[in-house]
């Protein structure tokens, strides 16, 4: 059985209170979902369904919008790929964020600029996740000073990243080649089997890191019966006789 949606086992009361009731809609707590993601930063967990709210919030009330809540928001989705956070975040921020600067016609309002080029950086880190381009992203990520400005706020970021990838690794394969994983973890030498042997506790064997057998990547043979009978046969091949020339 699944896990709800707007399921958090980390979400206070006075958040959960105002989620199921008709406070969710009023402005005024605005400020109060905007502290608990920074909570959410600072505590390594996400609340997808309350962050969902404040973007909500934010389309009705664009004055009270901040764009450092919205960046962290995203921050935080990529954390949990390869859910849709991200993307169900990004389809509540408007249409002039999501618009490359140099793709506009016109020239964007004071502030809009930075918000929207976080955004597409962003998106960025996003693709190659879901493309599972992990050695890229790591590339990517250090490449521009912007990202380690936009990650600042979310505490173990990269930590968080790593543990999604292995968990995706652990999905489909039972070994894997340790410099392969290397690469898609971003990680070298000591850092790397503290992280490979502590963490998701994991073998390496020379060049090999052995992932323990779990039900996803355990390789099942499978016999499939085909219950046809013969007159089923038999009505195929007369009206294949009985079609015209």
């Amino acid at each position: 059985m699944g896990v709800p949606f707007d399921y958090s086992p980390d979400r206070p009361d006075h958040i959960n209170a105002i989620l199921n009731g008709l406070d969710r809609y009023n402005p005024e707590t605005t400020s109060i979902f905007q502290e608990y993601v920074a909570e959410q930063c600072e505590g390594k967990f996400t609340d997808t369904y309350a962050n969902l709210a404040l973007l909500k919030l934010y389309q009705f009330n664009p004055h009270l919008t901040k764009d450092e809540t919205i960046t962290n928001i995203l921050v935080k989705s990529l954390t949990v790929f390869p859910s849709p956070d991200f993307s169900l975040a990004l389809h509540l921020l408007p249409p002039h964020i999501l618009t490359p600067v140099s793709a506009s016609s016109a020239l964007p309002a004071a502030g809009d600029a930075p918000l929207s080029e976080a955004v597409q950086k962003l998106n960025v880190l996003n693709n190659l996740l879901g493309q599972a381009s992990y050695s890229v992203f790591w590339s990517t990520l250090d490449s521009d000073d912007l990202y380690a400005d936009l990650i600042a706020d979310v505490a173990g970021f990269e930590e968080l990243i790593r543990i999604r990838i292995a968990l995706t690794i652990s999905q489909s394969v039972r070994e894997i080649e340790k410099q392969v994983l290397e690469s898609w973890l971003g990680l070298q030498a000591e850092a790397f089997e503290k992280f490979v042997t502590g963490v998701c506790g994991w073998e390496i064997e020379g060049s090999v890191v052995k992932v323990p057998l779990n039900k996803e990547n355990e390789a099942k043979g499978s016999i499939v019966r085909e219950n046809v009978k013969i007159e089923q046969f038999s009505r195929v091949i007369r009206r294949a006789y009985e079609q015209p020339a």
